[in-house]
């Protein structure tokens, strides 16, 4: 998001009861959690902005889904804010690694939920969420599939926030069963809000 997260960095959680606890990510390249600045900013409008206010979205006791979780960093924010419940779905077994050891740092695994899946191919769901966070990788084409899939699989209520991350130069449409609210860039990424059209089935 706001800023790339570089190799060596140490990541925290910013706010909440867990403010300050550090989060374990994997070496190397191909996990790129959301740098602490970027989930303050985010959170900020997740909890102040106007569209999550206009949806009735509050973090505190709301259900959340984490997809392409990686180290767990948004789903983490959200429990240390006072989220109930948070499911993770991350399929790469060094990143399942490390969000187990966060969630266990905060002793949170009664409250969440990790799927070992690929997002583009969730299970199906008979309890929505409050809110999603989908911060696939960049460039692969991965968040309209995404996003129809968990529709189509029971994630979504027409109520329900979707924040999605992509990176700045990316062309995005989104299709035909969600509405977009804003856009914003942060750095080398911009967060795309949608939620469902209250038509969409």
């Amino acid at each position: 998001m706001a800023r790339s997260w570089r190799q060596g960095s140490t990541l925290r959680i910013v706010a909440g009861k867990y403010r300050g606890r550090a989060i374990a990510a994997p070496p190397g390249a191909n996990i790129r959690p959301t740098s602490d600045r970027a989930r303050e900013s985010l959170f900020n409008i997740l909890e102040h902005g106007r569209i999550a206010a206009d949806l009735g979205i509050e973090i505190d006791g709301a259900r959340i889904l984490d997809a392409f979780a990686g180290t767990g960093a948004l789903g983490l924010e959200a429990l240390s804010r006072g989220a109930k419940h948070v499911t993770f779905i991350e399929n790469a077994r060094t990143a399942r690694k490390c969000l187990l050891e966060n969630l266990a740092s905060c002793d949170e695994q009664e409250n969440a939920t990790i799927l070992d899946r690929d997002a583009t191919s969730p299970p199906p769901t008979k309890q929505t969420v409050d809110i999603a966070l989908l911060d696939p990788p960049y460039r692969a084409g991965l968040l309209k599939p995404t996003l129809i899939a968990l529709n189509k699989r029971g994630w979504f209520s027409d109520t329900t926030l979707i924040l999605a991350e992509l990176g700045s130069g990316e062309t995005f449409a989104s299709p035909d069963i969600l509405e977009e609210h804003d856009r914003r860039k942060y750095g080398a990424a911009q967060i795309v809000f949608l939620s469902r059209r209250r038509t969409a089935q």
